[in-house]
């Protein structure tokens, strides 16, 4: 047989989406193939993707063999348990000044526990037959979820001896993360760090990328290359010339504002959890960490400006817009027609970018480097191995821009121009069966719903992370009601008895967790060794 084996693998740009890629191609190849690492130390890293969604480790650092406290450690990281939404049904513009809602305040939280099923029912359909009958005045979230009362604790959500007490996933620095990929890949993969600027890109008669010269004189020859240069897509989009899907007629938020703020974590503590707070022309995202939070006011163009957002933003976090050093960030959202096309793969900002409200950004970096591996190429390159690439990422792309869209679609709020903008734009089929089924009372489809399924197939994962769970907590948590309780309920009686029962177990988890897990913030400072 001829050895069509990929030998050269040659990724443009490092960063986040740089280093998870060099390092689980390191892992699945097995030294099988020289990975080299284009750099231009010259070029500034976005750095906006500072949370993460609960995969991260399962799929990821698992994957490389890294435990969870060793990189936690590294990366100065902290944990996020859900995400918690403020002043997303009434006006306002920060935690101060949420408005009194169901006696506790604008909020909702996103919780990433598993919404639990009894019966082969999930809870939702129970708790809303409760609504509706007047038997609990209990917010979706707080009467399903055992997490919402630990949160509002700031309790940290692992046990004292480290077993997890719910699911959980991280925030950290990106940077950071960045670097320590960098050290691993290099020093225990192998992989080449070349730090230096590309300036040509050469391709043969057929179209597929041979070799990238740099500015200092070096020539990289590659059999793949993959493009992670950021927003440029200098492989995928100049190179390929393949065209960007632009999705503002799906959302409006184009640009951000962003900085870290000092905290004092001993008096106020650390919440356990991001926290999205609607803004007059988009939302404010609030990151803690050890030390500082990070926050950045997400926002669209077509209502304010970068100097407009920086004032309305400085104002919220009560400092002076003058004396504020702010990123300003504008990017694209959309995806490649193409992610993958020839011997180009483009992976990261150069793929896709959904605006960061639930924590896509490296959600879709890992997703695409499993589906690369799983669809990992020889130097025939099979069409039917890249367009099943390209169909993975389509999917779990467009299912998530639906997602996030319904957040503002479905926001109560028409106080300002941009709100009442999002209820103009169309929905696409997917999300208009989604909300059908659910105003019929219906189970909303969704590939999984348990730990055992949802662990089972990563490729499940990565397709669609937002479960049933996911929808009602946004759904509910927005004030969207079904037309009705689910029929089948009226006719099971000891279904409805059984529910009932769970209720209370919930209740009864919520105070032994805020009662007996630790203290966020002290949590952390054990962790990170600063006692």
């Amino acid at each position: 047989m001829d050895d069509h084996r990929i030998r050269n693998i040659v990724i443009l740009g490092g960063g986040t989406a740089g280093w998870m890629t060099a390092s689980y191609l390191g892992k699945a190849l097995q030294g099988t193939a020289t990975i080299t690492v284009l750099e231009a130390p010259s070029i500034p890293k976005i750095g906006v993707g500072e949370a993460t969604i609960p995969l991260l480790q399962n799929a990821f650092f698992n994957y490389l063999g890294i435990p969870e406290d060793e990189w936690m450690r590294e990366c100065n990281a902290a944990f996020k348990t859900a995400v918690k939404f403020i002043n997303w049904r009434t006006p306002g513009s920060g935690q101060a000044d949420a408005r009194p809602f169901e006696g506790r305040g604008d909020h909702f939280y996103h919780p990433f526990g598993l919404l639990p099923n009894h019966d082969g029912i999930p809870l939702s359909h129970y708790w809303y037959r409760k609504r509706v009958l007047g038997e609990t005045d209990l917010p979706f979230d707080y009467a399903c979820f055992k997490e919402p009362a630990t949160m509002d604790a700031k309790r940290a959500p692992r046990w004292a001896d480290g077993g997890p007490a719910t699911r959980y996933a991280w925030h950290f620095d990106a940077h950071l993360v960045a670097d320590y990929l960098r050290r691993y890949a290099t020093s225990k993969q192998g992989v080449i760090h070349v730090q230096d600027e590309m300036t040509e890109v050469i391709k043969d008669e057929r179209g597929f990328l041979t070799e990238l010269r740099t500015k200092g004189g070096r020539t990289l020859p590659g059999d793949l290359f993959v493009d992670c240069s950021g927003f440029r897509g200098l492989l995928i989009n100049e190179a390929m010339e393949e065209p960007f899907i632009d999705m503002s007629d799906h959302l409006l938020c184009d640009s951000a504002v962003a900085t870290a703020i000092p905290h004092d974590d001993e008096k106020d503590g650390i919440e356990p959890y991001t926290s999205a707070i609607a803004m007059e022309s988009g939302w404010t995202w609030k990151i803690p960490l050890l030390g500082r939070f990070g926050s950045g006011y997400v926002f669209s163009s077509q209502f304010t400006d970068h100097d407009g957002a920086t004032e309305e933003f400085c104002r919220m976090w009560n400092l002076d817009p003058e004396n504020t050093k702010v990123n300003r960030i504008r990017f694209r959202v959309g995806r490649n027609r193409r992610a993958w096309v020839r011997n180009c793969v483009s992976v990261g900002l150069a793929s896709c970018f959904l605006e960061p409200l639930e924590s896509t950004g490296i959600h879709f970096t890992y997703g695409a480097i499993y589906q690369l591996v799983k669809h990992f190429p020889d130097r025939r390159f099979d069409q039917a191995m890249i367009d099943g690439f390209n169909r993975e990422i389509e999917i779990m792309f467009d299912d998530t821009r639906d997602f996030i869209q319904a957040h503002f679609y479905f926001s109560p709020r028409t106080d300002t121009e941009f709100w009442r903008a999002n209820k103009e734009l169309k929905l696409t089929d997917n999300i208009l069966e989604k909300v059908a089924a659910y105003k019929a009372g219906l189970p909303i489809n969704q590939p999984f719903t348990t730990a055992e399924t949802y662990y089972g197939d990563p490729g499940a994962e990565f397709r669609n992370f937002w479960t049933n769970g996911s929808y009602y907590c946004i759904f509910a948590g927005l004030g969207l009601m079904p037309d009705h309780p689910l029929p089948i309920l009226d006719h099971r009686p000891e279904s409805v008895a059984g529910a009932d029962r769970l209720f209370r177990q919930i209740s009864q988890e919520q105070q032994l967790h805020a009662e007996g897990l630790g203290d966020n913030y002290q949590y952390l400072r054990s962790l990170h060794g600063a006692e």
